[in-house]
């Protein structure tokens, strides 16, 4: 299995962090709190991906191949 990667829309993002609490291995918040995306999802990691996309209030992230 691929890794794949997240994607942050921007324009849709408040900066609510609730990401961040899903997934730390690959999300951290910049000073203002929106999130960075630090690396590829590894398989092991797709399942909390998944949780962390459908956890976003604002359907600001994107679980991309």
């Amino acid at each position: 299995m691929k890794t794949q990667r997240l994607r942050v829309d921007w324009p849709s993002c408040q900066a609510r962090g609730l990401c961040y609490e899903l997934l730390p291995e690959v999300i951290e918040l910049d000073d203002w709190g929106f999130p960075v995306v630090t690396g590829e999802v590894t398989p092991e990691l797709v399942s909390a991906a998944r949780s962390a996309v459908q956890g976003c209030p604002r359907m600001a992230l994107r679980l991309v191949k």
